[in-house]
């Protein structure tokens, strides 16, 4: 075998390894940071407000009927979210005028930070009579008065609403 043979196999040997590099350290590269996401809006246009389905009645409350409620149970009038309780219990912070998103993601409205929610976990968003509740297909589910949201529901005030380690209640 002449030494220009031997020459171009260690040559396509280095090749084939550096190419193995490279295919390891590009899986990595997609493993540790995943791909490209589309952001998704800040806020929906009026437009498309009506690609949600209509949103289900509140969870039945037969077993809570005899307990009156001092308000009426429609949240329009909600102004304020109130944790009340997991890591940032007793915070108050005013509700937008139209949409606001819950999740472990930083471009969420509401910020939380557990291991049982999700990136982007759900959303309260403004609809005719009331604040309603969406989940987006969380892997742990959001709760409203102890009930999986399955369809966009509607939020009633002083009603509590379970993400993750955390609940919350819009008051007025």
């Amino acid at each position: 075998m002449g030494e220009l043979t031997l020459l171009v196999l260690r040559v396509a040997f280095l090749a084939v390894l550096w190419g193995f590099v490279f295919a390891i350290v590009y899986a990595l590269r997609s493993d540790l940071f995943g791909q490209k996401v589309r952001r998704m809006p800040a806020q929906p246009t009026p437009a498309a407000a009506p690609a949600y389905p209509a949103p289900a009645p509140a969870a039945p409350a037969a077993p809570k009927a005899a307990a009156p409620r001092a308000e009426p149970s429609s949240s329009l009038g909600a102004r304020r979210l109130v944790i009340t309780s997991g890591a940032k219990e007793g915070l108050e912070i005013d509700l937008p005028d139209e949409l606001l998103t819950i999740g472990r993601s930083n471009e969420s409205g509401l910020v939380i930070r557990d291991d049982y929610t999700s990136t982007h976990h759900a959303r309260l968003l403004l609809w005719n009579e009331g604040w309603v509740v969406q989940d987006l297909d969380s892997t742990n589910g959001t709760f409203l008065d102890g009930v999986r949201v399955i369809v966009p529901t509607q939020v009633p005030l002083n009603t509590p609403v379970k993400i993750g380690t955390t609940s919350f209640e819009l008051r007025r």
